[in-house]
């Protein structure tokens, strides 16, 4: 599988901002201003399922799930920071690392399916983008 074949499925891309990309993921933003929310998307070929990855990526995709943690961590102060990989609604394999705060409009409860997004003020968004992307790269 080569990287060159990769492409970002288009619910993915309609709904993020990207923040940059890594060794073997791209990141995103979502856009949802409610909860601070990075998305990491290997750029491997026809992924649905963490185990389709080879045994050095999967290693890689945890290694940068731990990144995009600490970054959570420092980006926005979460109450507790939420990891997942669903794939029900866009089948390609994506990581959700999600900063949860106790005061958050779904808290305790999951944040899919909650209400509806509220895409970030431009302006917060490019500021966040460039915070995110400083923390990555200094990690």
């Amino acid at each position: 599988m080569t990287e060159s074949a990769f492409t970002l499925d288009p619910r993915l891309s309609a709904d993020t901002a990207e923040v940059g990309e890594l060794a073997l993921c791209r990141v995103l933003l979502m856009d949802d201003a409610r909860f601070p929310w990075l998305i990491l998307v290997p750029r491997r070929p026809d992924l649905c399922e963490i185990t389709d990855l080879s045994e050095a990526d999967a290693a890689a995709l945890w290694q940068e799930i731990r990144l995009a943690t600490g970054v959570m961590q420092a980006l926005s102060k979460p109450d507790k920071v939420n990891v997942g990989a669903l794939g029900n609604v866009v089948a390609q394999l994506h990581v959700h690392v999600i900063g949860r705060f106790r005061s958050d409009p779904a808290w305790p409860g999951p944040v899919w399916g909650f209400e509806t997004r509220k895409p970030y003020p431009p302006h917060a968004r490019a500021q966040l983008l460039e915070r995110a992307g400083a923390l990555f790269s200094a990690a």
